[in-house]
């Protein structure tokens, strides 16, 4: 499953400059999120029409990363017991600061090797609880306008009960996406930027802060 299909300024490198204008940009897009319609998103995923082949291909592969929030790690925590950095971990992507610090934005499902680490003997451990980008693969919002990614159940039929429950997920992810991109970037605090240093740490920003880890 590939994650930064949406691009609303919370999964790209620290930000720099002008937050406040990007947090307003946000917040007008969240409303005019929260008035866009199921009955015409659902229709168009039945337009495109989609049937899970159940190859896992989307939890599969040397690129796909699912980018997972707080909330969400909660969740898988409850259902598995495992310690937060059992289940996510901070990306590769970010900058450091000038006391050696690594800074990076959100987390992301931890894998082993190639796969999700929760995909296993050919299925999703965590199914029930799977993060809400997993649930909607492969449509995305994009700006509302309906997108995908690649996938071999592209084209199935989808029935008008499915299309609508998928429809209201999506809309649903998309909100979440703009609101915790809101409340990242109110709770960021900016960096000098530097080089990186034996014992510096990692910083995660999310939208509950700051949290730092050991490398």
């Amino acid at each position: 499953m590939i994650e930064g299909e949406a691009e609303i300024g919370i999964r790209d490198q620290a930000p720099r400059i002008d937050l406040q204008g990007r947090i307003a940009g946000l917040k007008e897009a969240f409303l005019a999120a929260k008035e866009l319609s199921l009955t015409d998103l659902s229709l168009r995923i039945r337009e495109v029409g989609f049937r899970c082949q159940e190859c896992g291909e989307c939890c599969r592969g040397e690129d796909n990363s699912v980018v997972v929030f707080p909330q969400e790690i909660r969740f898988i925590q409850m259902a598995t017991g495992q310690e937060w950095l059992a289940v996510a971990g901070p990306p590769e992507e970010g900058e450091w600061d000038r006391e050696g610090c690594f800074h990076t934005l959100e987390w992301r499902l931890l894998k082993e090797k190639e796969s999700c680490r929760f995909y296993r003997d050919g299925r999703c451990s965590i199914y029930p609880s799977r993060p809400i980008l997993c649930c909607t693969y492969p449509f995305y919002l994009d700006e509302g306008r309906l997108m995908h990614s690649e996938c071999r159940g592209l084209g199935g039929r989808i029935e008008a009960e499915e299309a609508d429950e998928l429809a209201g997920q999506l809309l649903k992810r998309y909100q979440i996406e703009i609101q915790e991109a809101i409340h990242l970037l109110e709770k960021y605090r900016d960096f000098e930027r530097g080089e990186a240093k034996e014992g510096g740490a990692c910083i995660v920003h999310d939208s509950e802060g700051e949290h730092r880890i050991s490398r």
